[in-house]
């Protein structure tokens, strides 16, 4: 299967020695931009805030050259930074379903991930693990991500629509609890 091109909108919130997105750019692996004009205009941008999860319906965005795109902020200024970008794009807006982040700062945490864990997710969703493994290679903690995470994307790559995706969640977590 063909790589997926990936592209970051980076708004140089968060320290750009430990920034994932950064280091991934400098490996050549992403495309970085600081303006959100020069990203792609076909595919979709990662929106923890969308509601609508990223599923196999899906898959077809990322076909002939749409790329994923991830948004770098900090989670302290998630909202204001989603409402920024996501106004100046015409992406489709897509959250990922309920992984664990395997990152030294957020570890075990649902959903906090580094940008480089939630391209990573999309790229193993969407049947290019071999690409999503050799982005996180470039972290000493990027295989315990597949490890912590391995039965859930399994079972979600195989997920045959996006409702059945979002049910596969309450296999894996307890969202209720996740709620509180």
């Amino acid at each position: 299967m063909a790589d997926i091109p990936v592209h970051v909108i980076w708004l140089e919130q968060d320290d750009p020695k430990k920034n994932t997105a950064v280091r991934l750019a400098k490996k050549g692996l992403i495309t970085m931009h600081r303006k959100v004009e020069r990203l792609p205009r076909r595919g979709i941008i990662l929106d923890p805030l969308c509601g609508k999860v990223f599923g196999p319906e899906d898959h077809k965005l990322l076909s002939n050259g749409g790329a994923v795109v991830g948004l770098d902020c900090s989670w302290a200024q998630i909202e204001s930074s989603v409402d920024k970008v996501t106004k100046s794009t015409k992406l489709q807006q897509r959250m990922l379903p309920l992984v664990l982040a395997a990152n030294p700062v957020n570890w075990g945490k649902p959903s906090k991930l580094t940008t480089a864990e939630a391209i990573a997710t999309v790229l193993y969703l969407r049947g290019n693990e071999t690409q999503a493994k050799h982005l996180l290679s470039k972290f000493n903690w990027g295989e315990q991500f597949f490890v912590l995470n391995a039965e859930p994307l399994k079972a979600y790559s195989a997920a045959q629509t996006s409702a059945e995706l979002i049910d596969l969640q309450f296999e894996f977590f307890d969202i209720e609890h996740l709620r509180r």
